[in-house]
């Protein structure tokens, strides 16, 4: 679970399903910096593993870099890792900062790359050259926010979202090991449509070739990365 920008640092409702099963659950929060080291082992032992930052300028005030400099430095000594929301146009600024972070880094909805462009183009290049260098993790998800043509994941679509698929298909062909996903529901402050969830499951077909491929995944990256 993933603790969403419009909730704030208050994280109670998360940590409210983690209580439910925390050795079979995991969680990632939005803390200030001003966290504790008492606070951070309460929620490890709740089960959260990371801490999400947003830097997609229209949903925040503010560019979040001090913040997180700080936090990431607290969190090392769990063993934590750092979610990261940004827009490809804004790699450039970030990626030398984000390099430098002392603890792994997941990237949300592959770095948001514009997929009016090619995947194998200049601007996603770039995110995968970052990938590379930094050993990212990266989310294959949220093709509803990322697609120019659809079609939406409705009621009787089979094939979905057809623009977004060959960079999700690049960032599993080129980083099996480091590639995770995830539903994004409630799919906050999406304005163009609501997808229906049981259809946007099949757009897990369209972007891996094996149930091996697939098992990578939904199973064996998200463990090696949360309950190692």
């Amino acid at each position: 679970m993933v603790q969403a920008t419009c909730h704030g640092t208050d994280n109670a409702a998360l940590l409210d399903v983690l209580a439910a099963d925390p050795a079979a659950s995991r969680g990632v929060v939005s803390v200030s910096s001003d966290i504790t080291d008492e606070e951070l082992a309460r929620m490890h032992e709740q089960g959260v593993r990371g801490v999400r930052f947003n830097f997609v300028k229209r949903l925040v005030d503010h560019s979040p870099v001090a913040e997180l400099m700080l936090i990431s430095e607290k969190i090392r000594a769990f063993g934590w890792h750092i979610v990261i929301y940004f827009e490809a146009a804004d790699l450039p600024d970030l990626e030398s900062f984000l390099a430098d972070l002392p603890v792994p880094l997941v990237v949300d909805h592959m770095g948001r790359p514009d997929v009016s462009e090619s995947s194998t183009g200049a601007e996603f290049s770039r995110f995968i050259s970052f990938v590379d260098k930094t050993s990212a993790w990266v989310k294959v998800s949220c093709p509803e926010r990322l697609s120019h043509s659809g079609p939406f994941a409705r009621k009787g679509n089979t094939d979905i979202y057809d623009d977004v698929v060959p960079f999700a298909r690049r960032v599993i062909s080129e980083f099996p090991d480091h590639v995770l996903w995830g539903t994004d529901w409630p799919h906050p402050n999406l304005k163009s449509h609501m997808p229906d969830d049981a259809v946007l499951l099949n757009y897990l077909a369209q972007i891996t070739d094996s149930d091996a491929q697939l098992r990578r995944v939904l199973v064996d990256n998200p463990t090696a990365l949360y309950w190692a």
